[in-house]
């Protein structure tokens, strides 16, 4: 009998001592925990992510008729998609939307991070608490109560301007409505990507500030030259988080439509034209050719936003 040995000592691995074995098994198990750990994340991933991606891609690329079945088509439901006016309307629609919603948001983000970061408030905590409450709230019901805020016969708006004798204002209107959305998405969110903003402000090192203060920077040069350039990476996190989130705007419209149904259509965002088709038409092949086509188009528009960061930032070298 044969025993293959071990090139340092030329002992066999047959007789290996009982401590080096338990070594070896120490070792191993060591390594292994980590993935013991990741192991229901991975399964829950795979289960709840991964699976139904490869199944919706599986089912785009079949279509039902009404003689045959459901049939192979291939690339059929995304030249379709493509030549989809609606969806196209649907997307312009909401960068309309995220053109003057995602500069507000991330420009008051910005500020209120910069004021919590540099002046020395009492109970900082309350602030930000403040700032990130708006979050906590569920984005249907967020539109729920500013829909109630907007209402032109029932809304404490409209009761006050009636009771001071003037015309209520109407925000539910065809010109009116996406900055009416913008709104409520802009208070929901601001805090969230206030925090992010923040705890970038907090990883600068204090003695960039100290050397700035030393050569006589005043507060807003250190904010300009110091710490905006440095919170860059997190900028550009959350303008790309928020072009995302601006096309999968759904909650906003989808409640809305009760109080405007004339002006908010079935296809007023790609998300409520998805949602349409699947659960209203039942078209799910189709539908899911336009959610793998969506996603295409966020991809490529963040990864637009990576792209005009980088050269500006190369420029400014």
């Amino acid at each position: 009998m044969e025993f293959a040995e071990i090139p340092e000592t030329g002992i066999s691995s047959a007789y290996m001592p009982p401590a080096k074995r338990r070594l070896n098994w120490s070792i191993l198990s060591r390594k292994m925990v980590p993935y013991i750990f990741l192991t229901p994340f991975l399964i829950g991933y795979l289960v709840f992510t991964v699976y139904p991606l490869v199944y919706a891609f599986g089912m785009s690329l079949y279509t039902k008729k009404i003689i045959g079945g459901t049939v192979f088509a291939g690339i059929a439901n995304y030249i379709k998609v493509f030549k989809d006016g609606n969806f196209w309307e649907g997307i312009r629609n909401v960068l309309i939307f995220g053109s003057f919603q995602i500069p507000v948001m991330l420009g008051m983000a910005l500020i209120f991070a910069l004021i919590l970061d540099s002046v020395n408030l009492r109970r900082p905590t309350i602030f930000r608490l403040g700032f990130f409450l708006p979050f906590a709230v569920p984005s249907v019901v967020a539109a729920l109560m500013w829909g109630y805020w907007y209402g032109q016969a029932f809304g404490p708006i409209a009761q006050i301007f009636t009771a001071l004798g003037l015309e209520p204002p109407i925000f539910l209107t065809g010109k009116t409505i996406l900055p009416a959305m913008a709104n409520i998405s802009i208070w929901q969110f601001t805090g969230y990507n206030m925090l992010i903003l923040f705890a970038a402000l907090k990883a600068i090192p204090p003695e960039l500030y100290e050397a700035a203060t030393v050569d006589g920077a005043n507060a807003w040069q250190m904010a300009w030259w110091i710490r905006i350039p440095l919170i860059r990476p997190a900028v550009i996190l959350t303008i790309i988080f928020s072009v995302n989130g601006t096309l999968q705007l759904f909650n906003e419209p989808n409640v809305l439509t009760v109080v405007a149904p004339s002006i908010i259509n079935l296809h007023y965002t790609p998300n409520i034209y998805l949602y349409n088709l699947a659960f209203r038409s039942t078209q799910f092949e189709y539908s899911a050719a336009m959610a793998f086509t969506l996603a295409l188009v966020s991809s490529i528009l963040a990864s637009l936003v990576l792209f005009l960061s980088r050269r500006n930032q190369g420029e400014s070298r």
